[in-house]
């Protein structure tokens, strides 16, 4: 069954390849959505595809790559809407 995740990650997760590390890890998952960093200094991202890899790309968010240190994980389920072709770092 097909899902999506919107999540925001809080901590020391912008300057440490957070978001490269989300789309590889996305992209193994074959996972559509897209990645961002936020003014504030979070990361936001939204996951999309079949239920198992979201739920891994989620719970890897709870580590992110080696020198991130994670704090605080918010996600919301949202109806899976398909409107993404790839998984991508967005600028917007």
């Amino acid at each position: 069954m097909k899902k999506r995740a919107h999540v925001l990650i809080e901590g020391r997760v912008q300057g440490v390849f957070f978001r490269a590390e989300t789309r590889s890890i996305a992209r193994q998952h074959n996972l559509t959505g897209w990645v961002r960093n936020l003014p504030d200094g979070r990361v936001e991202a939204v996951f999309e595809g079949e239920e198992d890899a979201v739920e891994k790309a989620v719970q890897w968010c709870h580590q992110g790559p080696p020198h991130a240190m994670v704090i605080k994980v918010a996600v919301t389920r949202e109806p899976y809407t398909g409107e993404f072709d790839a998984f991508s770092i967005s600028y917007f």
